[in-house]
């Protein structure tokens, strides 16, 4: 049979075993996965409405100077 693999995670550069940490330190750091999945969403969101925006201002500017 294969051999047990430990999970490790790696924080401000060391390695952690998961298995060794607490129940609430586990819990932080999927609090913390969870807020970095959040802001990567968030983000990708704001470069959305940003495109969006300059898209609109770039057709008002557009429809502003066709009668000129």
């Amino acid at each position: 049979m294969g051999e047990k693999q430990t999970q490790t995670i790696t924080i401000n550069d060391k390695d952690y075993s998961v298995e060794d940490l607490t129940d609430n330190q586990k819990a932080l750091i999927a609090h913390i996965q969870d807020l970095d999945r959040k802001i990567r969403s968030a983000q990708f969101n704001l470069d959305q409405l940003n495109v969006g925006r300059e898209a609109f201002a770039n057709m008002l500017n557009a429809s502003l100077t066709e009668g000129e």
